[in-house]
């Protein structure tokens, strides 16, 4: 029996270790705690020098100021990418008047295809609010790299090509430091009310 619960115990401990593991990471992805994360907000975000679907210059200098939620991704993307643009343009009509005082930021990784005209064409089904930021291919890999995003082209059938990539909305301060994932799960009026306790 004493050979049996020594053997229990540590798979046991395992997994309640495994389980409150678990647990803090999806508190981390829902964007539940709205603590800054120190380890991690001196990691993510830091310089960047693209251009917007107008074509002028935008660095991170230009988004200080005003707390700032910014999302990676691709407008050939056939799900995720929409659906967290309007996510995001709901919690932006939710603001109302106050959308003015956040910035919002689409940032492509898909340079190739992505440039100014089609991130324009492409974002006039969204919030004005929203910029679509894109640049040279050593440019995404840069502003990817300071905001820890991982992106990838995938090969598809008859040449085409999709990119798998990080699908996290940051939450940046109106000082440019990384607060925490912002989480879309929610109603936009309980996000917008969340967004202005950063203004």
């Amino acid at each position: 029996m004493k050979a049996r619960t020594a053997r229990v115990l540590p798979i046991l401990g395992a997994f309640l270790g495994g389980l409150a593991l678990c647990f803090g990471i999806i508190v981390l992805v829902n964007g539940r705690g709205s603590l800054p994360l120190a380890s991690q907000a001196a990691e993510i975000g830091g310089p960047f020098h693209l251009t917007d679907q107008d074509g002028r210059a935008v660095s991170d200098q230009d988004l200080k100021g005003k707390p700032a939620l910014i999302f990676f991704g691709f407008t050939h993307c056939p799900d995720v990418c929409p659906t967290t643009l309007f996510d995001v343009s709901e919690v932006l009509r939710g603001l109302g008047p106050d959308a003015n005082r956040v910035g919002a930021a689409f940032i492509t990784v898909d340079p190739e295809r992505d440039t100014s005209a089609s991130m324009k064409d492409y974002l006039s089904s969204f919030d004005p609010h929203l910029r679509g930021l894109t640049g040279d291919p050593d440019a995404i890999k840069a502003v990817a790299k300071a905001y820890r995003v991982y992106y990838k082209k995938v090969p598809l059938e008859g040449g085409d090509y999709t990119m798998d990539h990080t699908a996290i909305v940051y939450l940046m301060s109106k000082d440019g430091h990384f607060i925490a994932p912002f989480n879309l799960k929610r109603r936009p009026e309980v996000a917008a009310a969340d967004l202005r306790q950063y203004f």
